[in-house]
This record gives structure tokens, sequence and C-alpha cells, in this order.
């Protein structure tokens, strides 16, 4: 299959994928780890067909398409998982399109998603190449959190945010999260020190991968 195999032999990074219901800080996470100094990440940017926000740019939260892009990647069998949202502004699609320059062979890549996507991305490199980050919270700091990032845009859309929080309900459910295998979350309570578990535990782990598990 296309992206396990290379000239060079197997992928041999890792993945660290960062997962976590809706403003959990997961998007925050992921920025603060892209520009610490102490581990190297290169990015795999996602494909959406959600309408860009206010304070984003193409090509760096996400690729930006239409229903048609997506299609056609999809035919040109590049697309190693996408998930689909029925929002009240249409069906919104975020996708992970593979080529060779988002997985080279021995780079350790930062990515970020839902916990399906995680499912999907696992399935296609395999378990032994994912180190899981689950970032949690308290529900009501995140519905305040989500309200004030809303109240921000240019038009704001309620009811979207609404029914986003609702679905992560079921989308990260006790039991979806327990059948994915996460055994370990981080609490975002405090950024900072939120940060720093989750560096430590990604040395911890890159380590024991170095060493054999020894």
């Amino acid at each position: 299959m296309y992206g396990k195999y290379y000239s060079n032999g197997v992928f041999m990074g890792k993945i660290v994928y960062l997962m976590g219901k809706s403003s959990s800080g997961k998007d925050t996470v992921y920025k603060k780890l892209l520009k610490q100094n102490e581990l190297l990440f290169h990015t795999v940017v996602l494909y959406t067909t959600r309408p860009i926000r206010a304070g984003e740019t193409d090509g760096v939260e996400y690729h930006f398409t239409d229903e048609a892009g997506f299609q056609q990647l999809l035919q040109e069998g590049k697309v190693i998982e996408d998930r689909v949202y029925h929002t009240v502004q249409g069906i919104w699609r975020y996708f992970t399109v593979a080529e060779k320059k988002n997985f080279r062979a021995e780079d350790n890549y930062l990515m970020i998603g839902t916990l399906e996507s995680y499912e999907k991305v696992r399935a296609y490199f395999g378990k032994d190449k994912m180190i899981p980050i689950f970032i949690d919270l308290d529900d009501g700091v995140r519905l305040q959190r989500a309200l004030d990032r809303e109240r921000a845009q240019d038009v704001p859309q309620y009811g979207e945010m609404c029914r986003r929080f609702l679905a992560d309900e079921q989308d990260f459910s006790e039991e979806r999260i327990t059948a994915a295998g996460i055994k370990k979350r981080f609490v975002n309570n405090k950024l900072e020190g939120c940060l720093l578990e989750i560096i430590e535990y990604i040395k911890e782990e890159l380590l024991q991968e170095a060493t054999g598990g020894h």
C-alpha cells in the first residue's frame, strides 16, 4: 500500500498524533510543540472542504478545497483517512492525503485530528509507528472557550459550535477511547504544565523505541 514502503525500506519514523474534544486546547498544544526545540517534528497539513475561518491561511492550518477536489483525490487513491460532518452549513470533510513529501522514511511527524482519524492512520502505518496524545479538559471550561472563540469570528456560527460540542460526547465516548487503546490522558488545565508533561512523555517513548524497549 502506498505510504507504507519506500525505495529505502519501511517508514521508520514515528507519528505523534494529537487528539481531543473541540476547544480542549489541542490546536494550541500542536503549535507549541512545533515551536519547542527539544524535539524536531515534521508536519502533515490536512485537507478540508469547510470554509476558511478568520485568521487562517491556506496551506498552514489546512489545505482548503471543495467536494470535487476531495472526490478527485479519492479516485487517485491518495486519501489515507477522511471524516465527514453534516453541519448547519452543509457537508464538511477533513482528510489526510498520502504523498511521499508528507511521510519521509526516517522523520518524526506531528499530526492532529479525531479519535476516528487516529485509528485510520494507525491502521495505515501500523500501531508501532504511533504515539497517541489525548488532550483532556473539563466540559464546562471547553464550552466557555468554544463560545469565546466563536464570538471572535466575523460571522459567528453558534449553531455549529453547539452541534460540534454535542457530537464530541459521542465521538469521544469512554467506550471509544478504550477501544482505541488510549491509556494516558493529558489534562490541559494549565497549558505550560500540560505541554511539559507531553514533551517528557514523547521523549520517553522515542527513547524506548531507540533502545528496543529497554
